[in-house]
């Protein structure tokens, strides 16, 4: 076996059906007394229960984490989270609301308690985000990582199939680009390829199967922590670029991305092709990029970028953004050509 190292967080982790209960108990533990209680606007609902949860530790609800976290929304929470004096953050969502705990984890110091409610999985990497004048900014700071997350299956039973799909396809855009990163390792790769096999296992089984939320969010968990240990490569460039600059929808430009972002690494990537095909039960596969677009398919997912709305002559600022300098490590040379027809592919939805 080839020499390797291994970063264990240090992250506490509370799965299970009714988990969410146990919320006043982790505040304690993370020392909070004055919390600022944060989601999107559609899920003020449920800030407002885990508020109750609370009890006097909730000083106050903000309702605005958008997607991309914009820099602006930062500053309200911010201002807020100061006005009243707070000492940490619930986040009780998605990957929007988690970026958003995150900045100001950044910015301010606060302490994080994350409550997932989607497949985003990025709870469990130290990787944060801020987009401003079209331009999204990450990095990776051990500051944002939470105290403590709640994963209670119970949270997503309101996510629709459809969302729950794309989100589900985020997560495992997560594992699959760990399992070819420079600096994967043999732990990394065993988290990441059952991550990959329970998603893949959870989104067939949802509306039929009453572990299936379970199985996702538990794959969701896993493929945050590998992504979370590695270094991020093309996927994640093309993502972050498109989401930050163009405002596309964060979990669908995953999963349209995903086998467009494998194909162009194959020639590079033997090993974590063999580990998707294991994942997806076909050991024998040809074209596992095929296979992960397939399943996407199947399971109703868009196939195009237009289809979220990328268009065509936006093409050119998205690669020269790709081919500037930035904090990602891809097994196949970026090439401005190579690049071009990849996203005309994906805009177009040809394979």
């Amino acid at each position: 076996m080839l020499p390797f190292v291994y970063q264990q967080s240090s992250m506490r982790v509370r799965f299970g059906e009714g988990a969410l209960a146990h919320l006043g108990d982790e505040a304690d533990r993370a020392d909070l007394k004055r919390i600022l209680v944060l989601s999107t606007p559609e899920q003020r609902q449920q800030a407002a229960e885990v508020a109750d949860l609370l009890g006097p530790r909730a000083q106050a609800v903000f309702d605005g984490a958008r997607m991309h976290v914009p820099a602006a929304v930062v500053g309200e929470a911010a201002t807020l989270a100061e006005r009243c004096s707070v000492d940490g953050v619930v986040a009780i969502g998605g990957g929007s609301t988690l970026g958003l705990a995150k900045a100001l984890a950044l910015q301010n110091g606060l302490k994080i308690l994350a409550v997932p409610t989607t497949y985003a999985g990025s709870e469990m990497t130290d990787i944060w985000g801020i987009t401003q004048d079209g331009r999204k900014t990450t990095g990776r700071d051990k500051r944002v990582l939470p105290r403590a997350v709640i994963y209670d299956p119970r949270l997503t039973e309101s996510l629709p199939v459809a969302m729950s799909v794309s989100s589900g396809f985020n997560a495992m855009a997560h594992a699959v680009e760990a399992l070819y990163a420079p600096d994967t390792n043999p732990i990394v790769g065993l988290m990441a390829q059952e991550s990959i096999r329970a998603m893949a296992r959870g989104l067939k089984g949802l509306g039929t199967a009453t572990t299936a939320r379970s199985d996702c969010l538990y794959a969701a968990w896993l493929a945050g922590a590998a992504l979370g240990s590695t270094t991020m490569g093309l996927h994640h460039r093309i993502c972050h670029v498109l989401g930050g600059r163009f405002g596309l929808a964060h979990a669908e430009m995953h999963a349209v991305v995903l086998p467009y972002a494998l194909r162009y690494n194959a020639p590079s990537i033997g090993l974590a092709l063999a580990s998707i095909a294991t994942a997806l039960g076909d050991a024998e596969a040809f074209d596992v990029p095929g296979a992960v677009r397939a399943l996407g398919r199947t399971l109703g997912l868009p196939t195009s970028l237009s289809a979220i709305g990328m268009q065509l002559d936006k093409i050119p600022e998205a690669i020269d953004d790709l081919l500037a300098p930035g904090n990602y490590v891809n097994p196949a040379p970026l090439q401005r050509a190579e690049l071009q027809q990849m996203l005309v592919d994906a805009v177009h939805g040809t394979w």
